[in-house]
């Protein structure tokens, strides 16, 4: 008799770790062997950032500076925890400062001209459950259009999607295969918290609520050592 699927033993032991101790020396060698090649090592908050915002840092400042993100022990350890292990006078006090979600931004550009990048840098993208509304959206009766827009003028969803928008909490209805409200919908209010499927519609309408900085924090200089602030 064949023996069943169902008895059969999965072995966990096979499975890769996310980081393993491999990953953890090499991302401290790499950030090492960087701060050799830069004047500057930047630490900044990167909140709730997106990867996409990420990816474009990263080619905007692609062959003029580097991103490190990771753990911020990792990170820390490969900058040095202390006076007798810091990797370059100063570096320890970078090192203490790395506190949750923050990376390590390096580059040997000037100082000023950094700032004044990063100050008028910004990404606009969609919500995410819990953030606030910063402006009020209300669907006006009739076809519900894509982008939204007031006055609408975008294009009507196709009739497929009719469930999925009224899953979402419109009372519409197919008019004439075109999915409709009979009356106006309030989607949000400004200052609303929203919920999964606020934001879920949001992003079916296109409206982008959320905007994303890199905010600056203290820095080292080769020379200077530990700089306490950005505006410094």
């Amino acid at each position: 008799m064949p023996k069943s699927k169902r008895s059969k033993v999965t072995s966990l032991t096979k499975t890769p770790l996310r980081t393993t101790k491999e990953s953890k020396l090499a991302l401290g060698n790499e950030l090492r062997a960087q701060i050799d090649t830069y004047d500057h090592v930047w630490l900044f908050d990167l909140g709730n950032i997106r990867n996409d915002a990420l990816k474009e840092l990263r080619v905007q400042w692609r062959g003029t500076g580097r991103f490190f993100f990771g753990r911020g022990r990792v990170m820390a350890k490969a900058l040095g925890e202390s006076v007798d292990t810091e990797h370059e006078p100063g570096l320890s006090q970078i090192a203490e400062s790395i506190k949750g979600s923050m990376g390590l931004f390096l580059t040997s550009w000037d100082v000023e001209e950094t700032r004044e990048w990063f100050d008028s840098w910004s990404r606009k993208e969609f919500a995410r459950m819990g953030d606030n509304a910063d402006r009020e959206v209300v669907l006006p009766a009739g076809p519900i259009l894509s982008p939204f827009t007031d006055p609408p003028s975008g294009d009507p969803f196709p009739h497929s999607m009719e469930p999925q928008l009224r899953n979402l909490g419109l009372s519409s209805c197919l008019l004439r295969g075109v999915p409709s409200l009979k009356e106006p919908h309030v989607v949000c209010r400004e200052g609303d918290v929203l919920s999964s499927e606020q934001c879920r519609l949001l992003k079916l309408l296109g409206v982008q609520m959320a905007e994303f900085r890199v905010h600056l924090g203290p820095r080292w200089t080769r020379g200077r050592g530990f700089v306490p602030s950005a505006k410094d």
